[in-house]
This record gives structure tokens, C-alpha cells and sequence, in this order.
């Protein structure tokens, strides 16, 4: 059945992907960016897959901005049957280190931006009794990982809200909720983050270095572990989840990541065990 689909951040990469497979699925698709001025790599995409589908702009950090286009959808189709909270933004550097505005800057997009897109769908989806919300999270919302602190524990409070708000509004509503969580990506997405650690002051002298550049040398290794995988391998993995009727509450997007992920993860892979432990626990 076509969905309507609104999904965020894609001006680049994995946004890019979502939003050219879902048209292709036969969605009506509603894809938004910060600034519409961007739009030029989406819309040369679609071309070449022969889709077409809405831009309209959407500024996670901005909820006016965030209220606006969800009510432009509202009025064009008079439903959001998905949203996929896909913006985010990369962030390596001890939390020492780190310049309190750039922390703040790191939860508002990455967590504030799920909180304020998914509060603005709530009252649609509650009211037609349905609905899915797609959080892309990461690894990094399952493991820390060094230099990785603040982006990381952005991406642990993206699992919480979205486990949270399956435990009652699922039951309660029909609404589901899913984190889906992949490795690394091969998009501009881990360019970005190197680039905000130079622009932010670059590697430091001070004690951590010798730790930073051990990371850093150790990036190449990564890379040939198999941790990257396409935004339009992951992309694929979102499709999945947004056609299973009854989706899991977290998912991997490859082999590396379920096995990064393993004692963690192991005993209940989908997080739909957990789920049903914390409805009985709580709500029944």
C-alpha cells in the first residue's frame, strides 16, 4: 500500500537514498532539508531513478520550521503515515575537549531534532490510530566509542525516546517506533566529521593526541573490516522496516554491525522482548 513518507535530512548521502527508494516503492514521498538551496544532488538522483517527489524545507532545530512542513503535508494528503527522522550531524572529540556550544549543537540536531519532528506527528498519527516512526540511530546508540562521547550519548537518548514511546503508544495506539542502527557509512557524512574537528581547532597537543591519532591511524583498518556500508545499502534496510507490519523496535543494517553489537544485543535483537517485558511490567 502507498505511504505518505516524510523524511529529513536529505540534502546528502543516506537522506538521498531513503528518499529515492521509498518513491520508487510506489510512496508518496515528502523529503525536506535545512536549505532547499541544496536540493541539487536529490533532485539529480531522482532523475536518474525516474521518480519524482516533494521538497519542502524543514529545520530540525527550528520548531516552527518543523510545525510548518508537517502541516503542509497535513493539508496535501491529510495523513503522515511514516516519518524517518533521518538529520544528524557527526561529532569527534573528548568531551574535555569540547566547546560547550558545539555539545549543545550535537543534541539539539541529533536528539532535540527527533524529539521536535516526532512531537510534531504525534496528534496526526494518534488521531488516524497508525502510524511509524523510523529513528535512524547507530552503533553509536548501542556502544560508546572513543572521541565519540557526545555523538554517542545523543544517539543512546534517540534509543531511550524510541523504546520509551514503543512501550505504551504501540500498545495504546498503533503508532510503532524504530531505531534503526548501522555502522559506518560511505557518504559525506564521516568527511563532515573530520572537517568539524579542523574547524573546531583541529588535533590538540595535549594528552589525548597520541590517544587520537591511534584512533585515526586506525581508520583504514575499520574501513577494511567491512564497518562501511552504501547509503543505499542501508537505505534498503529502512524499506524493510517500513514495509513489515509489525516492525522491530531496533535493527542492524549488516553483519559488522550485528556483531559489534552482539552482547548487547544478542538476547533480544529486534528490542520486541524487551518491549513486551516493560508493557507487562508497567501496563498491565
Amino acid at each position: 500500500m502507498s505511504k505518505i513518507v516524510l523524511i529529513t535530512g536529505t540534502s546528502t548521502g543516506l537522506g538521498i537514498s531513503i528518499a529515492v527508494q521509498a518513491a520508487q516503492a510506489g510512496h508518496t514521498v515528502y523529503a525536506t532539508m535545512r536549505n532547499t538551496q541544496k536540493r541539487g544532488a536529490l533532485d539529480a538522483a531522482a532523475e536518474a531513478a525516474g521518480v519524482s517527489l516533494s521538497v519542502l524545507q524543514l529545520d530540525v532545530q527550528d520548531t516552527a520550521s518543523v510545525t510548518k512542513a508537517v502541516e503542509t503535508v497535513i493539508a496535501e494528503q491529510g495523513r503522515i503515515d511514516v516519518l524517518v527522522n533521518n538529520a544528524g550531524m557527526g561529532y569527534a572529540r573528548s568531551l574535555e575537549q569540547a566547546d560547550e556550544a558545539d555539545i549543545e549543537k550535537i543534541l539539539d540536531i541529533n536528539y532535540m531534532g527527533v524529539a521536535r519532528c516526532t512531537k510534531a506527528v504525534m496528534p496526526h498519527m494518534r488521531k488516524a490510530r497508525a502510524g511509524h516512526v523510523i529513528n535512524i540511530s547507530s552503533v553509536g546508540g548501542l556502544v560508546g566509542q572513543p572521541f565519540n562521547e557526545v555523538y554517542c550519548g545523543a544517539k543512546f537518548a534517540v534509543e531511550g525516546l524510541t523504546e520509551s514511546m514503543a512501550s505504551y503508544i504501540t500498545p495504546s495506539f498503533g503508532i510503532h517506533f524504530s531505531a534503526v542502527e548501522p555502522g559506518g557509512i560511505s557518504s559525506e557524512f564521516a568527511n563532515t566529521v573530520m572537517e568539524q574537528m579542523a574547524q573546531t581547532g583541529g588535533m590538540l597537543e595535549d594528552e589525548y593526541l597520541p590517544i587520537l591519532q591511534k584512533y585515526v591511524a586506525g581508520s583504514q583498518n575499520r574501513q577494511e573490516t567491512g564497518i562501511y556500508q552504501t547509503a543505499d545499502e542501508v537505505a534498503a534496510v529502512v524499506m524493510q522496516v517500513m514495509g513489515t507490519e509489525n516492525p522491530p523496535v531496533r535493527i542492524r543494517t549488516s553483519e559488522w554491525s550485528e556483531a559489534f553489537t552482539k552482547l548487547k544485543t544478542s538476547l533480544d535483537p529486534d528490542g520486541l522482548k524487551q518491549q513486551a517485558q516493560v508493557v507487562e511490567q508497567f501496563l498491565s
